[in-house]
C-alpha cells in the first residue's frame, strides 16, 4: 500500500513499530495514549488502533486502563523465535534456490545492494532494516502462499530478532553469498550456507545479550 493511501491507523502503526525495531523506544517503555496522540500530532483513536496492531504483532504488551508497554523479550521467548526460524528458513532459502523469478532476483539484489551500503557505512538501523527485507523478499521468492500466511504474523517479531546483533557486515556478507546461491538455483549451497547464517545469527544475539 503506498504510504499516500495509509489511514491515520496505519500510519501511526508503521511509525511506532519502526520506533519500536529500530530501538528508539526501549523494551519496557510506557505507552500511554495520550502522550503518544500528543506526540505525534494525532487523536488518540488511531494509537488505541495501532497499540491493538502491535499487541497482535507480539512487540506491545497491553497494560490496564490506557497504556501499554514495548515487549520486553524474554531470553525463552528469544529461544522461542530462534528455533521457530531454524525450522523455516532452510525450506524457504531452498524453495527461494528452486522457484526464484527474475524480478524477484532482482528486488533481492536491490534489498542487498543496500543493505551492503549500510553497512559499510555503519549505519546500523538501516542495515537491519535491509537485512531483514532480505529475508522476506526471499519468503516471496519461495513462491508457497501458505508459508507466506504464516510468516505474516511472525513478521515483526522476526524482524526484532534479525536486529540483536552488532556486526552489520558478518550478516551483509553471508546474504551476498545466500544471494548468489539462490541466483545459481544451487539449492545444496543455499542450504549450507543457510545454516552456517543461522548459527552466526546465534553466535551475534549470545555476544548482544551479553556485552
Amino acid at each position: 500500500m503506498s504510504r499516500s493511501l495509509e489511514s491515520e491507523s496505519e500510519r501511526v502503526t508503521r511509525l511506532l513499530r519502526d520506533e519500536i525495531l529500530d530501538g528508539v523506544r526501549a523494551p519496557g517503555e510506557r505507552l500511554v495514549e495520550r502522550d503518544v496522540a500528543d506526540g505525534l500530532g494525532v487523536s488518540r483513536v488511531p494509537v488505541r488502533d495501532a497499540l491493538k496492531a502491535l499487541v497482535a504483532e507480539g512487540l506491545v504488551t497491553l497494560r490496564p486502563r490506557s497504556w501499554a508497554v514495548v515487549r520486553e523479550f524474554t531470553d525463552s521467548d528469544i529461544a522461542d523465535l530462534n528455533e521457530v526460524r531454524a525450522a523455516f528458513e532452510p525450506l524457504t532459502f531452498r524453495l527461494a534456490a528452486e522457484r526464484r523469478t527474475r524480478e524477484g532476483l532482482d528486488r533481492l539484489r536491490r534489498a542487498l545492494d543496500e543493505h551492503l551500503a549500510a553497512a559499510r557505512a555503519n549505519d546500523a538501523v538501516l542495515a537491519r532494516r535491509k537485512a531483514a527485507d532480505f529475508h522476506e523478499i526471499v519468503t516471496e521468492l519461495a513462491s508457497n502462499e501458505l508459508l507466506v500466511e504464516v510468516e505474516r504474523p511472525l513478521r515483526s517479531r522476526m524482524r526484532w530478532l534479525l536486529a540483536q546483533h552488532d556486526d552489520l557486515m558478518a550478516v551483509a556478507d553471508q546474504h551476498e553469498g545466500l544471494y548468489a546461491a539462490i541466483a545459481n538455483r544451487d539449492v545444496a549451497e543455499a542450504e549450507r550456507l543457510v545454516a552456517e547464517h543461522l548459527a552466526l545469527s546465534h553466535a551475534l544475539q549470545r555476544h548482544t545479550r551479553s556485552s
